[in-house]
């Protein structure tokens, strides 16, 4: 996880590492005797989620990388600010379909939570709300 608040998950990435979570979880907690049949079976991934109370990797990985947004819109208009915001911080540059770069994961992000129209830098500015949105970023379910 460490650098994670740079990362510009694909979807794909995303359920690879939801799968990784829940195949470790599953080793962990071990299978399920069923009341009614008496059989052994796996758990589903709701009664995962129960017994894992903590969130999910991709949600730590996008509430990390909306924090570190906030701290680096708060910073000014220096250089960092500005490569940031307007440069192209993709994995690698390659033919067909073009990378998501990290604003447009931010912007998608922000509409998750129901921010998605507001301008992020002018929310940014505002600590206690942006921490805000961070904490709901975390704790949001996934189905």
């Amino acid at each position: 996880m460490c650098g994670c608040k740079t990362w510009s998950l694909t979807l794909k990435e995303e359920r690879r590492l939801r799968l990784f979570e829940n195949r470790v979880l599953r080793r962990i907690f071990g299978p399920k005797r069923d009341e009614v049949t008496g059989e052994w079976r796996n758990l589903y991934n709701e009664e995962l989620n129960d017994l894992y109370s903590l969130p999910n990797n991709v949600r730590v990985i996008e509430s990390r990388r909306m924090r570190w947004t906030g701290h680096v819109a708060r910073m000014g208009r220096g250089e960092a600010y500005i490569g940031f915001w307007w440069g192209n911080l993709t994995e690698r540059d390659h033919f067909g379909r073009p990378s998501f770069r990290f604003k447009d994961n931010i912007k998608m992000d922000l509409q998750e939570v129901g921010c998605g129209g507001k301008d992020r830098i002018e929310m940014a500015q505002d600590r206690h709300r942006w921490r805000a949105l961070v904490n709901v970023e975390m704790n949001f379910r996934i189905p």
